[in-house]
């Protein structure tokens, strides 16, 4: 990946307590990794904001009684399943 230089404006605080954990050769790879991060939670989050609304109760009645309900119902039949199959050998 090809790296380009910028400039970067920090406060006083923050740039000592990254000297503190980071050694100052490795300063970069450690603010585009942290930025990486952030930018994905960023995508993540505009994502959520533009899907807002597109769940709609009436196409998901299996979540009437709540998800943990359905997820439970899910458990039990796979662990029905397993022994089924466990049973036949």
């Amino acid at each position: 990946m090809s790296t380009l230089r910028t400039h970067i404006t920090l406060p006083e605080e923050i740039l000592h307590d990254l000297d503190r954990l980071v050694d100052k050769r490795n300063r970069s790879r450690f603010i585009a990794e942290a930025v990486r991060k952030e930018l994905l939670l960023a995508r993540q989050r505009k994502a959520l904001q533009l899907a807002a609304g597109s769940w709609k109760d009436k196409d998901h009645p299996e979540f009437k009684s709540g998800s943990s309900a359905w997820v439970g119902r899910l458990r039990q039949e796979s662990e029905a399943r397993f022994q089924k199959q466990f049973r036949k050998r």
